[in-house]
Order: structure tokens, then C-alpha cells, then sequence
């Protein structure tokens, strides 16, 4: 898990090594309960700044100067956007991605029409002496803006990364998604701090109960 604890949900969970991945894992059942972090306008907030995909700076910004409900809209398409996107990567993980697969992606594509980035030149103030550099921006003309970013995240990922190392934890009621880029790709839990040492606590119990005499087993 990342982040620091904001908001009633506390921090959300990153554990996909991939962005697009992340985005999918914000409705997980951590515990016994399952836990939306973008179920509201204000929660979308919070996760956007977790997973740093928004300038703070732009997030404070929407927050004060959207409509009453506005935010709430753009998390609703958002959670929609998600659900999309998992039922892609579900139908598809585990193998690699061939030509045929693009006309599934047309409502991606519709979403990134819509976004407005721009390339200028700027300093890099951290540098000393400051140096010039090419960045890339965005314009946040509307909260429906927030959704760009996450489009241009699932966009990166379903042209760069091999879904056949995308998986499922194996937890048996785990729901993550992970991209597997470890030597040998022998990942099989979300988090070892989380399934994978619920497995072992498992198994350990199994092999005490197997291991047991006989008379303790009645």
C-alpha cells in the first residue's frame, strides 16, 4: 500500500506496477468490506493526488471552483471508465495483445480526442544554473479534464506493456490486478504483506493439521 491516510477510506492501494493497473485496484476488498476510493467527487480527488497524476496545485484548484455536484458527475464516469477498462484487461491478461484488439479501445480514443496537451519550453528550477527544458501540459478547463490523465495512463499501458504478465492475485478473494516485470515472472500475490502472507498462514495450518496424531484430529 502507498500514500498517507486521507479521507474516511485511508490510504488507497498501490500495488500494480503500472498506473492503469492502480487505477483498477481503486475498488478493492482490503478486508471484509469493499472499499471504493472514487466513490465521490471528493474521493477522486484524493486518489488523483495519491497516485500523482494531478498537480496538487490543479486538484485544489477543482476543488474550489467546481459546481456542486460537478466533481460527483466526473467520478461517475470515471468509476465507468474503470469498469470498462477492467472488463478489457480481464478478457485479455495472460496474453499478448494482437492488431484486433484496437477496435475495442475506439472509446478510449474518443476520451483522448478530447484532451487538450501542449509541448512548451520551460526551466527546470532545480538545477543550478536552472536549465532550460521540454515539458508537456495539459489544459484544465473543466473538471471533466481529470479524466485525461487516467486515459492517457490506461493508453500508455495497453501500448507498452505485455498482457501476458498481467494477473490476478490468487488470493481467493482478492480482486487486484498486477503487471508481473519480476525476473522468472513467478509473482502470484498482489502483496506479500497482504495475500501472500495470508496463503502462508494458511498453509501452515494445513500442514499442522496434516502433521496432527490422530487422536488430536478427532
Amino acid at each position: 500500500m502507498a500514500g498517507r491516510f486521507n479521507g474516511r477510506h485511508g490510504p488507497a492501494i498501490f500495488v500494480g506496477d503500472a498506473p492503469a493497473l492502480d487505477f483498477l485496484n481503486s475498488i478493492a476488498t482490503p478486508a471484509a468490506a469493499t472499499i471504493d476510493w472514487i466513490d465521490d467527487g471528493e474521493g477522486l480527488l484524493r486518489w488523483l493526488a495519491q497516485a500523482r497524476l494531478v498537480p496538487a496545485a490543479t486538484l485544489e484548484s477543482m476543488r474550489a471552483q467546481a459546481l456542486p455536484g460537478e466533481l460527483d458527475k466526473v467520478a461517475h464516469q470515471a468509476r465507468d471508465l474503470r469498469e470498462w477498462f477492467r472488463g478489457f484487461v480481464q478478457e485479455h491478461k495472460g496474453r499478448p495483445l494482437v492488431l484486433e484488439n484496437l477496435d475495442e479501445l475506439e472509446s478510449l480514443n474518443r476520451l483522448l480526442a478530447r484532451d487538450e496537451m501542449f509541448s512548451r519550453i520551460t526551466l527546470q528550477p532545480e538545477t543550478k544554473p536552472a536549465l532550460l527544458a521540454f515539458q508537456v501540459a495539459r489544459r484544465w478547463r473543466s473538471p471533466e479534464a481529470l479524466l485525461f490523465p487516467i486515459g492517457e495512463a490506461l493508453a500508455r499501458f495497453v501500448s507498452t506493456e505485455d498482457f501476458s504478465h498481467v494477473k490476478a492475485c490468487e488470493g481467493p478473494a482478492c480482486t487486484l490486478l498486477f503487471a508481473d516485470h519480476g525476473r522468472g515472472h513467478a509473482r502470484r500475490w498482489c502483496s506479500m504483506a497482504i495475500c501472500g502472507n495470508r496463503a502462508k498462514q494458511a498453509t501452515h495450518r494445513k500442514r499442522r493439521r496434516t502433521d496432527a496424531p490422530a487422536s488430536a484430529r478427532r
